[in-house]
């Protein structure tokens, strides 16, 4: 079953997905990127949720998916867009955002408040 979904209602299913769970990622298994967030977050105790998103039924869905979080994060560049990480529900960025995040001390004070990290 093929159909399209507005940007409004891909907009309204990322946020619903990324507030499933306290860490959530969308990814795409062939991306060195994705895999060391991934790592990152399960080395620091997270054990978050990846959306891969080569796992969609249909290439339109995953294109129109990869447009939608490529206009959350303010880029037009897939490779700069993936991965995109939210903690407890809220849009915490892609790569860069998170490694800065990660750096500066931020991370790991959002990851217990979500409630994925008891230490």
């Amino acid at each position: 079953m093929h159909y399209y979904e507005s940007e409004e209602s891909l907009m309204e299913r990322i946020e619903r997905l990324a507030s499933e769970n306290a860490v959530v990622i969308f990814s795409r298994s062939s991306c060195c990127m994705c895999h060391a967030i991934v790592r990152l977050l399960r080395g620091m105790g997270a054990n978050p949720t990846v959306h891969e998103l080569a796992e969609l039924d249909s290439p339109s869905r995953r294109r129109d998916l990869e447009k939608a979080l490529m206009m959350l994060l303010g880029t037009s560049s897939l490779s700069t867009a993936l991965p995109v990480l939210f903690v407890g529900g809220k849009l915490v960025g892609a790569m860069d955002m998170v490694m800065a995040s990660h750096i500066n001390g931020s991370l790991v004070p959002l990851l217990k408040q979500a409630g994925a990290l008891w230490l």
